[in-house]
């Protein structure tokens, strides 16, 4: 209501960011908060195998100094960009509540800021100075020491955003006292943290063993060796990713759980929901017995052997991502602002004198029959443009076509009886918050869409119109009003 609305019709809002940030979990994940230990731990064996002679077995040294450019180059380039993406797109699609989380979190989200520009630091000095850290037993145990140092900040970055996160789907006792103590114990975090530790563990684990395959020498007795590590990291974590995640799920809220099957996919993709929960467990499973074979039999693992455990435990964490985003709904941070960006306390005041009175970039503020499809327009911005599309992703028009029959013009009495229960029958929609002229404005808008097959621009391409109550002007008349009025006042007493 306050900001521009940003819109991509093609896409969906929503999918921009979610791309963006699972992109960025995997790398954060397995590729720094479980990658980093993994290698540091490796790093570590090699001293203790290195000769009487040698400060470290230079060929096994060889071998994780490998695996770890892969992941330095990997977090320095893509992770860095997405890590700069998720901020971008979420400042473009979602400002409200991201202005929110700021006002909320700003210590905890500075603090973070350190962390991270610390872990920067650490995994420049890590990667760069390995060759030199070579040339003494103190100059390697010292390197060895960066790296787990440079472990310990990767995982305080995710135990802050974690906090964040777990907030965003159920922030407890924040709603009655807004502290920031009180939003960083939000009854998500413990158990989220506790799933999302092991779980970057377990992804890095098989990444690592996959990367194995394809550095180390086949058939020889160093890749048995890092084989069989790899194997014995992955059996630690496997157990303790099922043990949080069965935690998380014990203390997530009913009605999140009641959005599970939708949340997975979509609507259409729900009844596929059982078979994507096999996938989880696969993933699990096939862990497990590529560790266990892993370790019985390490000279027979190739490359092959490990792609299909690798593809399913990434996958596994993208459908986390995924869910873990859907779920919250209707919220986008739980029992304070929906996911259209409107406060929830603010629904009584819409819901009697209109959105559009309110919002800051409408070009309607008062509806006639000469402007009724444009004011629909801009109540559809306003109120749906997050997670629908005019004729892309998630399209408004498909949504009514489906639970209408495809084919047949849409009705504007059967959209306006339904819009505004549609929360009651699909917990996951935020209720409607316009009044009835709007309501009415909008239906007549998505019947337009649905004959002409027109597109929604955002600010982006059709620039920005300032609501004319609440241009600079008017408002700064309204302020001169009322201090005449409060002097007037005084000159009376």
């Amino acid at each position: 209501m306050d900001f521009p609305m940003f819109h991509l019709d093609w896409l969906n809002d929503r999918f921009l960011i979610a791309a963006i940030a699972i992109l960025h979990v995997f790398i954060n994940h397995g590729l720094a908060v479980g990658f980093i230990p993994y290698i540091t731990w490796l790093e570590q064996k090699g001293v203790e195998k290195g000769g009487k002679n040698q400060i470290v077995d230079l060929e096994w040294d060889n071998l994780i100094y490998k695996k770890m450019k892969v992941a330095f180059i990997i977090t320095t380039t893509i992770g860095a960009m997405t890590g700069v993406g998720i901020w971008f797109s979420v400042a473009l699609v979602s400002p409200a509540s991201i202005g929110s989380l700021i006002r909320v979190f700003y210590w905890a989200w500075f603090t973070e800021w350190v962390v991270f520009v610390t872990e920067v630091v650490l995994i420049l000095i890590y990667f760069l100075t390995w060759k030199n850290a070579n040339t003494s037993l103190k100059a390697k145990l010292r390197h060895i020491k960066f790296g787990w140092f440079l472990s310990i900040f990767s995982w305080i970055t995710m135990a802050i955003i974690v906090a964040i996160l777990g907030f965003m789907m159920d922030p407890g006792n924040w709603n009655n006292n807004h502290t920031l103590l009180n939003g960083f114990t939000n009854p998500i975090y413990l158990p989220q943290l506790l799933f999302r530790t092991p779980t970057a563990m377990l992804v890095a684990g098989v990444f690592g063993m996959l990367l194995t395959t394809i550095f180390a020498p086949k058939g020889s007795e160093m890749i048995a060796k890092a084989i069989k590590y790899a194997s014995k990291w992955i059996m630690v974590w496997t157990p303790l990713v099922i043990i949080g995640a069965v935690y998380y799920w014990n203390v997530m809220p009913s009605a999140m759980k009641d959005n599970m099957s939708t949340a997975v996919g979509s609507i259409e993709f729900s009844q596929y929901y059982n078979l994507l929960k096999y996938f989880i467990i696969g993933a699990a499973s096939l862990s497990i017995i590529l560790a266990v074979f892993a370790f019985l039999k390490p000279k027979k693992i190739n490359f092959t052997y490990v792609i299909v455990p690798c593809l399913f435990v990434f996958g596994f964490l993208g459908i986390f991502e995924r869910v873990r985003e859907f779920i919250r709904k209707p919220y986008v941070i739980g029992g304070y602002m929906y996911s259209n960006l409107l406060r929830e306390e603010d629904y009584p005041l819409y819901k009697k004198e209109g959105i559009l009175k309110y919002a800051t970039y409408t070009s309607v503020t008062e509806i006639t029959d000469e402007n009724k499809i444009q004011a629909g327009r801009d109540v559809f911005m306003n109120t749906c443009s997050r997670c629908h599309t005019t004729q892309g992703v998630n399209s408004i028009t498909y949504v009514f076509e489906r639970m209408y029959g495809f084919g047949k013009p849409l009705d504007e009495n059967s959209m306006a009886a339904y819009i505004p229960n549609m929360h009651n029958g699909r917990t996951f929609m935020p209720p409607f918050p316009g009044n009835k002229k709007e309501l009415n404005a909008l239906v007549a808008y998505i019947k337009q869409l649905q004959q002409t097959g027109e597109s929604l621009e955002g600010v982006q391409t059709s620039g920005v119109q300032i609501n004319p109550l609440n241009s600079a002007v008017a408002v700064s008349k309204k302020i001169e009003e009322t201090n005449k009025e409060n002097d007037k006042k005084l000159t009376q007493k």
